[in-house]
């Protein structure tokens, strides 16, 4: 009884110091569940079951407990009872994890769309696209590939490919539940979205990226130099610790913070601007405030990704996500079909040009696309590279939006295709470069 006894105590005791060991971060924990369960439930019209089986049965969220009101539209989570955290769902502008300030008659503001229909057939528009062959695609080795991509699927838990060449859908594979209308979070590959703002800003001859950055608490030290293509490239020399497995600046930004623009904003410079490459979701959520102060009205600052991009061309299944001040989440909350996702990658094979329609000028590619001073050739202004050959298989001139869990949109120009994969497994859990290495092949 004795030796029982102590066996307990020493349980209850290693129970206590892991929970005190653990209980700051029982707020990232809970925030992330809430936020992700209210997310998936009201935006991609997912089952929370599943949503609590399988995207939040990762290490410590799994440890939250989630539930649903969708009269209210809103999921709450916490861990063993404790640091209870809400999500809400607002039209328009997506889930926010909210706190004790939130008043929801506030802000009451969101984005003006427009899904008019083009009558088009994709990509252009909806409609079905008329079967077309090429002589030049060994379509028996492109399935292979593709099939390859969804094999072990416990392990490499793909949810979506779809690969286009010269506009045509020539493959295209959904798995668990998924399918060609199911909106999916595109995590960081939202910051490529922030970087075609500023390059449609750009042609519009509304800013030149090479200004200063307009930050008026800047201008008394050397954060006074840092323009927008610093910030653009994450070169800006300043303080920013993007760590997802502990208390750090990125997530005390997305569970925390109720204006996410000024976190990375209001940090201090530890370098100067081109003397170091350090990669920051602060700096994409400042550089989504930045855009407000090209509009009079904060009305306009909703309006303008809608009415310049994603409706423009087609895009109409995405939303972007706001904090609770109002503004664009642009380091991580975009959602969207993967069919619209590709779309984003044609603009990019395009060089800007839809179907006619000039949105940005096609010498913003060569910027994007250009290696960054320090990222090791991995880099360009909100896009990763394939300069130096990361993936050896693959040609040198791709250069993709990359989001956390292994969301992908990859823009090959010299092969004429655009390639989506998403799922639960980055690399090297997925083998992306024999995934992209059999597509490229079979494209003869």
């Amino acid at each position: 009884m004795k030796n029982v006894k102590r066996v307990l105590l020493v349980l209850v005791l290693v129970i206590i110091v892991a929970v005190v060991y653990n209980y700051p971060k029982l707020n990232m924990i809970s925030g992330y569940a809430a936020k992700n369960m209210a997310s998936n439930v009201y935006i991609a019209n997912r089952d929370a079951k599943e949503v609590n089986a399988v995207d939040n049965n990762v290490p410590l969220i799994k440890l939250a407990d989630s539930k649903v009101d969708k009269e209210s539209k809103d999921a709450s989570s916490s861990v063993f009872g404790l640091m209870k955290r809400t999500a809400v769902y607002r039209d328009g502008l997506g889930a926010v994890l909210v706190n004790n300030d939130y008043d929801p008659t506030k802000f009451t503001l969101q984005p003006h769309r427009d899904f008019t229909k083009t009558g088009l057939a994709f990509p252009y528009g909806d409609k079905k696209q008329k079967d077309t062959v090429f002589s030049n695609i060994d379509y028996t080795a492109l399935q292979k590939a593709i099939d390859k991509g969804f094999s072990n699927p416990d392990v490499q838990k793909t949810r979506s490919t779809i690969v286009i060449y010269k506009d045509q859908i020539i493959a295209e594979n959904y798995e668990g539940g998924f399918t060609a209308d199911t909106k999916i979070l595109g995590w960081s590959m939202t910051k490529s979205i922030v970087s075609t703002l500023y390059g449609i800003l750009q042609c519009k001859g509304k800013l030149n990226v090479n200004q200063l950055a307009p930050i008026p608490e800047w201008q008394n030290d050397d954060r006074k130099n840092i323009t927008y293509n610093h910030l653009l490239r994450m070169q800006s020399g300043l303080e920013w610790d993007e760590n997802y497995t502990e208390i750090s600046d990125a997530t005390k930004m997305l569970f925390l913070e109720s204006d996410m623009t000024l976190v990375q904003q209001n940090k201090e410079a530890i370098a100067k601007p081109t003397e170091i490459w350090n990669y920051s979701s602060g700096t994409s959520n400042l550089l989504s405030g930045l855009l407000k102060k090209n509009f009079n009205t904060h009305q306009e600052y909703l309006d303008f990704p809608y009415a310049s991009l994603i409706d423009k061309i087609g895009m109409h299944s995405m939303l972007i996500e706001a904090d609770m001040d109002g503004n664009y989440v642009g380091s991580s909350y975009g959602w969207a079909t993967t069919r619209d996702w590709a779309k984003f990658g044609l603009l990019y094979l395009h060089k800007g040009n839809w179907n006619g329609d000039r949105i940005f000028d096609a010498d913003w590619v060569d910027y994007v696309a250009k290696p960054t001073a320090h990222s090791n050739g991995t880099y360009g202004a909100h896009f990763w590279l394939n300069a130096e050959s990361r993936f050896p298989d693959v040609p040198k001139d791709m250069y993709y939006a990359s989001g956390y869990q292994g969301q992908y949109v990859f823009v090959i120009p010299s092969k004429d295709l655009v390639v989506v994969r998403t799922g639960l497994a980055t690399y090297p859990i997925f083998d992306l470069n024999g995934f992209l290495g059999d597509v490229v092949k079979a494209v003869k």
